[in-house]
């Protein structure tokens, strides 16, 4: 039994054997007692690679969701970090652990409040649990700005993991992502909807609604500091961390504001002000010509987000507007396009790109309402001479102004 217990391979197997029972609708507490019993101290390396296989193997995406919080309970506790490297301070690991650390407060004073509620509810009146419901709500909107954490894993930590051919654990993480958002804006909304709610009826909704959201980000929590952030740091170079650092202001940070300050040794510095390097460069068109400079002022002055993406499907180029509508940082460049979206809408990039390659189609529009605003969104082939699929663009514009214009205007009038 030691044998198999210190044997790596023979570790992996029966963590993946494990996991593939639960799929296969085992009862989780007798296969969360028997891993506990046959794994002590599972090095995160391994959680990781086993989870990368499983999906290269052909276990649906979807699946490994399905499974991740149940695997997840089972391995909390009994990951060894023993080689795990320090992390230094104002690191951008540093940074993601002291948000977490915030976000646990939260969580504290809500699970506290949870308890309150089911200690005292025989005697709560309407007005104390109108008071309650009113700190839940400061709490879940605090909770919400998780969203810039979860933003900066995605836009800049997963594309470098994806890059070293890891593409398991983002993509499963992303999709709990997706989750938890969907299970915040669930509480938020009932929150703003407590008003005359008995006691009862109070405590269901934190059952059925409240406490599902809470969990979901103590869940991630959990899962970033035993596996994510322990294999980040194996993975990644000072170098990368650094330029994931360099753009992380573009997103922000999640309830803490780092004050420390990390340089790297041998770091090479890079300027991503890249117009200053080209402001001298002629960019040559059939119909004209540009300095790179005037290039770049052209498009971020356009009222519309662009991205391009080539024959490969790799993000080459996006608009750096001062209003965009999505969130875009350079370190999708490079990145498969298949990738920047959440998992629940992959197959959805996936047949425009195919239809689009096969000549099937010339255009994808889509429009949505999003935070009070008409969003219309479209995709275009790009097609050389011979009809040769060069990539696709995609423009975003917010409408909102233009649809509610009436009438006409044929004076001077500087504005919309």
């Amino acid at each position: 039994m030691s044998e198999l217990i210190n044997n790596s391979e023979s570790r992996k197997e029966l963590l993946k054997h494990m996991i593939l029972q639960l799929h296969k609708g085992e009862a989780p507490e007798a296969v969360k007692t028997q891993l506990t019993q046959l794994l002590k101290g599972i090095p995160y390396d391994e959680v990781v690679q086993v989870e990368q296989e499983l999906i290269k193997e052909g276990l649906p995406v979807a699946e490994v969701l399905k499974l991740c919080d149940i695997h997840a309970m089972v391995l909390d506790g009994n990951i060894d970090h023993t080689d795990a490297k320090a992390i230094p301070a104002g690191h951008p690991a540093d940074t993601f652990k002291k948000e977490n650390q915030e976000l646990g407060k939260q969580l504290t004073l809500l699970n506290n409040l949870y308890k309150t509620v089911k200690q005292e509810a025989g005697s709560l009146s309407a007005g104390a649990i109108g008071n309650i419901s009113t700190q839940m709500l400061s709490i879940f909107n605090a909770l919400s700005d998780v969203d810039k954490h979860y933003k900066r894993k995605e836009n800049l930590l997963f594309p470098y993991l994806e890059l070293k051919g890891i593409t398991g654990p983002p993509t499963v993480m992303w999709g709990k992502h997706d989750e938890t958002r969907v299970f915040l804006k669930s509480a938020i909304h009932a929150l703003q909807n407590a008003e005359n709610k008995s006691a009862a009826e109070f405590i269901e909704m934190i059952d059925s609604i409240l406490a599902p959201a809470s969990k979901a980000i103590s869940d991630m929590i959990m899962k970033e500091e035993e596996i994510l952030f322990p294999m980040t740091m194996d993975e990644l170079t000072d170098q990368e961390w650094y330029e994931i650092l360099q753009q992380t202001n573009e997103i922000g940070y999640c309830l803490y504001d780092p004050t420390d300050e990390w340089i790297p040794e041998n770091l090479e510095l890079i300027d991503f002000d890249l117009s200053k390097e080209l402001a001298g460069g002629i960019v040559r068109l059939p119909s004209g010509s540009f300095s790179v400079n005037e290039l770049t002022l052209l498009f971020n002055a356009m009222p519309m987000d662009i991205t391009f993406v080539d024959k490969n499907d790799k993000v080459k180029f996006f608009t750096q507007g001062s209003h965009r509508i999505f969130d875009r940082n350079r370190a999708i460049l490079g990145r498969d396009v298949r990738m920047c979206h959440p998992p629940h809408s992959m197959h959805i990039v996936d047949q425009i790109l195919n239809d689009f390659k096969n000549g099937k189609e010339s255009s994808a529009p889509f429009w949505i309402q999003m935070q009070g605003k008409f969003i219309y969104i479209t995709y275009l082939p790009l097609r050389d001479k011979d009809n040769n699929y060069m990539g696709t663009i995609e423009f975003s514009q917010d409408l909102t102004a233009l649809r509610a214009l009436e009438g006409e205007q044929r004076l001077l009038s500087y504005g919309t």
